[in-house]
Parts: C-alpha cells; structure tokens; sequence
C-alpha cells in the first residue's frame, strides 16, 4: 500500500509510513520503525 499526503501527526512533512495501529499517515520524524508503529501511539509507552 502506498502512502501519500501530509504526516498525520506534525501536518508538515510528507507521510512515508502508515501505522497499522490507529491507521495515521506518517513522516519518518513521527514513525518509530523498531515498535512498528507511530510516535502518536508510541507516545507514554517505555520500549
């Protein structure tokens, strides 16, 4: 599946990533490649 348009998370940079979580577009800033999931879920989560 190929993703397009803005990162969901910062609306700046251009999504790369979809997360299989909660289904957000996301920017390589925002994706957390080790977790396999975004920085939103990520987020408040130790790893």
């Amino acid at each position: 599946m190929s993703v397009t348009g803005l990162c969901q998370v910062c609306e700046a940079a251009q999504a790369t990533h979809s997360c299989p979580r909660c289904g957000n577009a996301v920017c390589d800033d925002h994706w957390n490649g080790g977790a396999g999931a975004c920085a939103a879920c990520m987020q408040g989560r130790q790893q």
